[in-house]
């Protein structure tokens, strides 16, 4: 029985013609697939070929002669040598195959997503640059970004780190209102947690708004490159300061950009005031500055929050006393109230006689007071004197006797501070957690930056006097009989104090650069002694031998040099 032819499937004519298509695409793809080798040789021969007539229609005419003639000897030099002709055409099919070769394209625009953030940007910026009134405006709705925005860069995640914004001129970037406005939009819109630098040229109308990297907080408690009279306090952007020390940052040494702080009786701004939260690093910042003071000159420590923060300093040579209490405060007081004016008083003298001040008048003393607010409460509570009423003479009189103070205190206790004590620290120092109101009330002007939520310990801004706001990061100096903090920084604190002074030595009274503990003196309420006890000795325990000054109707009574403790 014969077979049956199978049925066939019945194929229209577009069918065909899809088939056919199919087919000769095909048949292309595998094509060049064969041939791409020779494609890529022919246009790298092309590519050699016009590259060629470009060099000869720029060679002069003069010069056309000799290149020519040099070429054909090359030729021929070529076609001499063994197998010259066969390696010349594999050389030259070499560098056609390298010249003629796809290159893939560098993207150098942004991306998708980076087009759409940037399109955000530009639309939240239209209310504030434009106004009906402009013809040509650079922001309007649905317009293009590119106009208005260039040199925008972005990190991995896709947030801006800088972009430069051109503004039309009309608007009022002379108004510090404005400008905060800007500086908050572009803030929340390119990425919170991240501090920004704001760069306004108001002569070309562009603003550049760029993201700082975080300071380092790897640099310890160390001896720093200084000359006399200088404080390092704390390390700031490389291109905000014209100077740089060598410091060791872990294992390594580099140069770092200071933020110092220059003392005594050149210094313009001879006080300081930090104001932070609890745990912003201020405790840290006066440990720091004690172990700069301590090789050249005195310190005498007053301690407000009584945690015992500087119980490391207790009994360290130069260390006069570290108080705790309110009558030990008082009494340290207006010891420094009393040894201002006695330095003072010897100076004059010895100018007046045609001598140089004494040794003892030119010593540097350096007087930190922690959180002075809390004794202020517990004074008015027991009746007492406020203990900053004491801190009057040594602030106003200070840089002449080469007397520094530093006061340390917190923002709620902020407003407990005296007037003196606010118009003589010069020098201001914002560390921690803070929004730009706060430190704009405390340093007088807004931060430069963006102010972040979450920082370090020691982060903060500094400003000396009227210059300008600096980022800080104080170096690290924590208590070294803290084991929470790290090993390696209490080592380092623990090399940088001082030797521990001779119990006999700590207890003679007179000495020039007072006493730890000692007896109280004759006088009621633990007053310093009267106005016949005789003047100290110089820093090395010497006689005094200089004149002893007659009593002065207008200058105040003066005290023993050796501060008074706490009683009991």
């Amino acid at each position: 029985m014969a077979r049956r032819p199978l049925p066939r499937i019945p194929i229209s004519a577009n069918d065909r013609i899809a088939r056919s298509r199919e087919l000769a695409r095909t048949a292309a793809d595998n094509a060049t697939d064969v041939l791409h080798p020779l494609i890529t040789i022919s246009r790298g021969l092309r590519l050699l070929a016009a590259a060629g007539l470009r060099r000869w229609a720029d060679t002069p005419k003069d010069r056309r002669g000799p290149a020519l003639f040099l070429a054909a000897v090359c030729v021929l030099a070529v076609a001499l040598l063994p197998y010259g002709p066969l390696l010349g055409l594999i050389g030259l099919m070499g560098v056609a195959a390298w010249k003629g070769r796809v290159r893939t394209p560098v993207r150098t625009g942004p991306d998708e997503s980076q087009v759409a953030r940037l399109q955000a940007l530009h639309d939240a910026l239209v209310p504030y640059f434009s106004v009906p009134e402009d013809p040509s405006p650079l922001f309007a709705h649905g317009g293009e970004w590119a106009k208005a925005f260039s040199d925008h860069e972005f990190d991995g995640d896709g947030r801006l780190t800088r972009l430069r914004v051109a503004y039309p001129a009309y608007f009022p970037d002379g108004e510090p209102e404005a400008r905060a406005r800007i500086e908050q939009l572009l803030h929340a819109k390119s990425g919170r947690g991240r501090e920004y630098l704001f760069t306004w040229d108001e002569e070309a109308n562009r603003l550049l708004m760029s993201v700082l990297p975080p300071l380092p907080t790897t640099i310890a408690a160390q001896r720093f490159v200084t000359a006399p009279g200088e404080l390092v306090l704390g390390f700031t952007d490389p291109d905000a300061v014209q100077r740089t020390v060598p410091v060791l940052d872990g294992d390594a040494t580099r140069d770092a950009p200071p933020v110092v702080w220059r003392t005594g009786p050149r210094s313009t701004e001879p006080h300081l005031l930090a104001v932070g939260h609890p745990g912003s690093g201020t405790t840290s910042l006066l440990r720091s500055l004690a172990l700069q003071a301590l090789p050249h000159g005195d310190v005498l420590v007053v301690e407000g929050s009584g945690t015992g923060e500087y119980a490391c300093l207790t009994g360290r040579d130069g260390v006069l006393a570290v108080e705790c209490g309110l009558a030990g405060a008082l009494a340290g007081l207006e010891w420094a109230a009393h040894e201002t004016e006695r330095r003072l008083i010897a100076a004059n003298r010895a100018r007046q006689a045609g001598h140089p001040a004494p040794e003892d008048a030119r010593r540097p003393l350096c007087i930190l007071v922690d959180r002075p607010s809390v004794f202020s409460h517990l004074a008015a509570a027991d009746g007492r004197p406020d203990p900053q009423q004491l801190l009057q003479v040594p602030l106003r009189h200070g840089r002449a006797a080469h007397v520094t103070v530093v006061v340390a205190d917190q923002f709620d206790s902020l407003e407990f501070l005296n007037e003196t004590v606010r118009t003589h620290t010069r020098a201001r120092l914002v560390l921690g957690p803070a929004t730009p109101e706060q430190v704009k009330s405390v340093l007088g002007a807004p931060p430069h930056t963006t102010p972040t939520s979450d920082v370090p310990p020691g982060r903060g801004y500094a400003r000396m006097g009227t210059g300008a706001v600096l980022r800080l990061q104080v170096p690290a100096t924590p208590d070294p009989f803290d084991e929470v903090a790290s090993e390696e920084h209490r080592q380092a604190v623990l090399r940088l104090l001082p030797e521990r002074q001779a119990t006999g030595a700590a207890e003679t009274p007179g000495d020039g650069r007072g006493t730890e503990r000692e007896t109280e003196p004759a006088g009621a309420g633990g007053t310093p002694a009267g106005p016949h006890e005789e003047l100290p000795a110089g820093p090395a325990g010497e006689p005094h031998t200089g004149p002893v000054p007659e009593p002065v109707a207008s200058a105040p009574v003066r005290a023993s040099s050796a501060p008074v403790p706490a009683e009991g």
